[in-house]
């Protein structure tokens, strides 16, 4: 790799350091590459990308980010899981990782936040933007529902009284 091949691949992880929502760092030794296909399908099936990267460069592109915090995980044969969105990568990496023992989570960050093996942990278990967005329109639709319920329930309560009066008059 030449000195512009590194250049560019220090300002692409710059830019990932600096737009993702969360990152996760993980030692990988050992998977195989079937595996490691396996995670990275994972992981663009949730929104996410997983990249590996010699830490050297990583450092480098780490300097002045949020995420600088991450630098001293930075050691050994490293793959780091990110995405925009704050839980995905780390939903993914704890998922892959429980599957398998060879690959193994060191921490990670939010934003300036930096996360240890049970902050990644924590941060997997959060609901996902997909999922709070969904929760939140059903708490908009819920009212509406219940106003039509509500609308519809004197008629469908004097139909009832209507048709009880109508089988005691027939009996």
């Amino acid at each position: 790799m030449d000195r512009a091949q590194k250049e560019q691949l220090v300002d692409e992880l710059g830019q990932i350091f600096e737009s993702s929502g969360v990152v996760v760092v993980s030692h990988y030794a050992g998977l195989t590459v079937a595996e490691m296909q396996d995670l990275r399908a994972k992981a663009r099936e949730a929104g996410g990308s997983v990249r590996v990267a010699k830490n050297r460069l990583a450092k480098i592109a780490l300097e002045g980010k949020p995420c600088a915090s991450i630098a001293g995980l930075l050691t050994g044969m490293t793959v780091l899981t990110y995405s925009e969105d704050p839980v995905a990568a780390a939903k993914v990496a704890q998922d892959f990782a429980k599957g398998n023992d060879k690959f193994v989570i060191l921490g990670g960050a939010m934003g300036e936040n930096a996360l240890d093996v049970a902050g990644v942990e924590a941060v997997s278990k959060m609901p996902s933007r997909e999922e709070l967005i969904s929760t939140i329109a059903g708490m908009l639709g819920a009212p509406a529902s219940n106003i039509a319920g509500a609308i519809g329930a004197p008629a469908s309560n004097i139909a009832s009284i209507l048709s009880t009066i109508e089988d005691k008059a027939a009996a």
